[in-house]
C-alpha cells in the first residue's frame, strides 16, 4: 500500500517495474525510494541537495548523493537507469530542456510531476486580482518563491512534441502540495488539475515505425 506517501508519488511508484534501477533527483528525505526498495525491490539512487535531508536518507540505509542534481546527472553514462524520477522540480531548475535532455540520455524512461499553472484558481487570481498568484500548491509570494518556470500541463505536452519526447502515460491529479489523498482528473485537465504527471521517453525513429 502506498498511502503512507505524497499522493504523486503513489501514482509515480505504481509506474515503476519491479526490478528496475531508478534515480530519484531531489528525492527528500528518501520516502519514495525507501518504499520502492521495500515494496519493489528495485536498485535506486537519490541526489539530494538539502545535506540534512541526504543524511536522513543515508541513516535509513539509502544510497544518496548530496549535491546539485543538474551536476551530478552529468557523470552517469547513457541508459544507466530504467526511469529517472523528477518529482515537483522542474518549475524551479534553471534550464530545464537542457535537464530533461540529460535524464533521457541516462535514463530510459523519464517521470517527471510539476504544479500547473494553468488551474483555474490561479487564473482567476491574475483576472480579478491582478496580482501573482498565490495558493496551496504555490505559497510563496513573487519576492521569495523558488518558482522560476511557469509550466501547464499544455505547455509540457507542446515542449514534448516539439524536442521530441514520447509521452507514454500522462495522469492529472488534483491534490494539495504535501497531500497524501487527492483523486485523477479525467476531462478539463489543463483547467481542473492541480500537478500533472507524466512518463516519457526520447523518440527514435525505430518507435516512430510503430
Amino acid at each position: 500500500m502506498t498511502e503512507g506517501m505524497r499522493f504523486d508519488l503513489q501514482i509515480i511508484a505504481s509506474w515503476i517495474e519491479p526490478e528496475s534501477s531508478v534515480l530519484d533527483l531531489g528525492c527528500g528525505s528518501g520516502t519514495l525510494l525507501s518504499w520502492l526498495k521495500k515494496h519493489k525491490n528495485i536498485h535506486g539512487t537519490g541526489i539530494e541537495q538539502d545535506q540534512e535531508k541526504a543524511a536522513d536518507c543515508i541513516a535509513r540505509g539509502l544510497t544518496v548523493l548530496q549535491g546539485d542534481l543538474s551536476v551530478e546527472v552529468q557523470d552517469y553514462p547513457d541508459n544507466s537507469f530504467d526511469y529517472v524520477i523528477l518529482s515537483q522540480t522542474l518549475q524551479q531548475v534553471y534550464e530545464p530542456a537542457s535537464l530533461l535532455s540529460m535524464l533521457a540520455r541516462i535514463g530510459k524512461r523519464v517521470i517527471v510531476s510539476f504544479p500547473n499553472f494553468s488551474h483555474y484558481t490561479i487564473r482567476m487570481q491574475l483576472l480579478i486580482r491582478g496580482q501573482a498568484p498565490k495558493n496551496e500548491q504555490l505559497p510563496y509570494s513573487w519576492y521569495d518563491t523558488p518558482n522560476i518556470r511557469v509550466i501547464t500541463l499544455e505547455d509540457f505536452r507542446r515542449f514534448s512534441r516539439e524536442v521530441g519526447y514520447r509521452i507514454i502515460k500522462e495522469v492529472a491529479i488534483n491534490t494539495h502540495h504535501h497531500d497524501k489523498q487527492g483523486h485523477i482528473v479525467h476531462w478539463l485537465t489543463n483547467l481542473r488539475a492541480t500537478y500533472g504527471i507524466f512518463l516519457i521517453e526520447k523518440r527514435t525513429l525505430e518507435k516512430d515505425q510503430y
